[in-house]
């Protein structure tokens, strides 16, 4: 039985042609076809983007900056829950190191209960492992401001106290002093509303305090002492001992000054210069040391 001839697929000359053709152009075509594919693609490997403009400019940024505010510009602060989030979060947000945790009634409850006060002496001269003020310094966050903090973070944990007044661009301290007798002689606000309402004019009116320049180093006393008392008195003094608020002995009240008349009048000056409790080193001035003693002559002359 015989087999059926094979036959060869190229038969002609133009079929060897275009066999050869093909077998070049299709490779060729299909190397294109790739390389066009892979330069189209989203490249995402590390470093990609290294040479963009924004990368570029967040590695040549400098590390430190120059902020220029105006002087006269009226201060801006910063609410409540702003210094909260900025400060406080750290760890009133999650409880950390004893601190009681923000909208948890029963961490705040034994501490509003001590009154607004205390918990606003506490944010000022720090307790257990909180610094004072959170960390911060006066010129980050004004003593309102914290007081600010404090009540929104009393507040969204049961408390009701009142919001702190803002203390008006260049109010001055007797201004401040006329506030907390009204607030303390107010007959329909409670006991603690009233505390809480001379707290926060007190640190707003120790805020606005005209800061003096420092003296240079081996200034001398004023000329005239007991008017320099008297006048640093009515300009930062009064603001919390004329109606007695943030536990101050009140002007002319002998018998809140015999306690601390008991003591010698180097640790009673010692108190004035460096705070005592809520009250900051000088009220919060920057006047001579000898002016704050002669304010503190000033006041002791007025109970003898």
């Amino acid at each position: 039985m015989s087999e059926a001839p094979h036959g060869a697929p190229i038969k002609t000359p133009g079929q060897l042609v275009v066999a050869v053709i093909a077998g070049f152009a299709v490779p060729i075509v299909i190397i294109i076809l790739l390389a066009i594919y892979v330069d189209n693609s989203t490249r995402t490997g590390a470093g990609t983007d290294s040479l963009s403009e924004a990368q570029v400019v967040a590695r040549i940024k400098p590390l430190a900056q120059v902020e220029i505010r105006d002087a006269n510009a009226p201060r801006v602060y910063k609410s409540g829950e702003e210094v909260y989030k900025a400060v406080c979060s750290a760890c009133h947000a999650s409880g950390a190191a004893g601190a009681p945790k923000f909208t948890n009634t029963a961490d705040w409850a034994p501490r509003i209960s001590q009154g607004f006060d205390t918990l606003l002496h506490a944010a000022l001269a720090g307790k257990g492992a909180m610094p004072p003020r959170g960390g911060t310094g006066p010129d980050d966050y004004s003593d309102f401001e914290i007081a600010r903090a404090v009540v929104y973070m009393a507040n969204n944990s049961g408390a009701s106290f009142p919001e702190p007044a803002q203390p008006a661009a260049g109010a001055a301290a007797s201004g401040a002093a006329a506030a907390l007798g009204a607030a303390a002689a107010a007959p329909s606000a409670g006991a603690s509303d009233a505390a809480a309402t001379q707290a926060a004019a007190a640190m707003a009116a120790m805020a606005s305090v005209p800061q003096a320049a420092a003296p240079a180093a081996g200034g001398t006393q004023s000329a005239d002492a007991s008017q320099a008392g008297k006048a640093l008195y009515q300009q930062v003094c009064q603001a919390c001992h004329a109606a007695g608020v943030l536990n101050a002995p009140k002007f002319g009240d002998k018998e809140a000054w015999a306690p601390r008349l008991k003591e010698p009048m180097d640790t009673v000056y010692n108190y004035a210069l460096h705070g005592k409790g809520a009250m900051p080193p000088k009220g919060g001035s920057t006047a001579p040391d000898a002016d704050v003693k002669a304010a503190v002559d000033y006041m002791v002359s007025a109970v003898k």
